[in-house]
């Protein structure tokens, strides 16, 4: 124990220091998605470090999936904002090590998703909500027989209503599983398994739409007609895959 209180005392190492201040820069937001750091001898002039020590800490940013280093003439060190590819990533690797079901992961969903609809029904002022929700709708109508474009609005729907339940860290939380869950069962089968038939999309609109019903009365039924659908969702979309255990590695591309 006194040994583990020495590691963590100990200084963090150069090429750590400058990992950790990169990060800071993109996370707050100061460094934007595309932003250039700047090329390998500006940041050596920069950090006051070696040329060996910087590229460690580059490495360390670049296994994080925070920045790309672009070789050549006009190569330098841009970065990239953490998103939800990464956060499912990292959340992969914990789930396949645990042995966790993609039933289990979409269940998880499953349990947030009509909690959010309870919260918007009994929100005094809901019709901005609901408004939002309305334009991913709208485009799902549109792509109807574009199953890629049209499992692109559907998440979007979802983390939407996710989102607007007042919660933060639960919109976040879907957007990882519904990553984790959608890639990982067309890492076996193909868009239009994802998708479902045109038939299977306009009943989900159908209860999409009727879910705006509910919303816009306040009714309290919105968050059971929401677990229900959610429950037609998971045997639609996992069907024999369900007990397969989360895995990304297969495609990480």
């Amino acid at each position: 124990m006194a040994e583990d209180r020495r590691d963590s005392a100990r200084p963090r190492e150069k090429p750590h220091l400058i990992a950790d201040e990169l990060r800071t820069l993109i996370a707050s937001g100061e460094l934007g998605e595309g932003d250039s750091l700047g090329r390998e001898p500006e940041l050596v002039e920069r950090f006051g470090v070696s040329r060996p020590s910087l590229r460690e800490a580059l490495r360390i940013l670049e296994a994080d999936g925070l920045i790309s280093v672009l070789r050549g003439v006009r190569g330098g060190v841009i970065a990239h904002r953490p998103d939800q590819r990464m956060t499912a990533r990292t959340g992969s690797l914990v789930l396949r090590a645990r042995n966790v079901s993609l039933a289990d992961a979409f269940e998880a969903r499953s349990l947030l998703e009509p909690l959010a609809a309870r919260a918007i029904a009994a929100r005094r002022h809901r019709r901005t909500a609901i408004a939002e929700l309305r334009a991913p709708i709208g485009v799902q109508e549109e792509a109807i027989e574009e199953p890629e474009r049209f499992v692109i609005a559907n998440a979007r729907f979802h983390e939407r209503l996710v989102s607007l339940g007042g919660n933060r860290t639960p919109a976040i939380v879907i957007e990882m599983l519904d990553e984790i869950v959608v890639r990982s069962v067309m890492s076996v089968s193909d868009i239009d398994d994802v998708a479902g038939s045109p038939a299977t999309r306009r009943r989900g609109l159908r209860s999409q739409l009727r879910l705006l019903e509910l919303l816009e009365a306040g009714d309290p039924a919105a968050e059971q007609h929401w677990r229900d659908h959610m429950a037609g969702v998971g045997r639609m979309l996992l069907g024999q895959e369900a007990s397969r255990v989360v895995d990304l590695l297969v495609r990480d591309g």
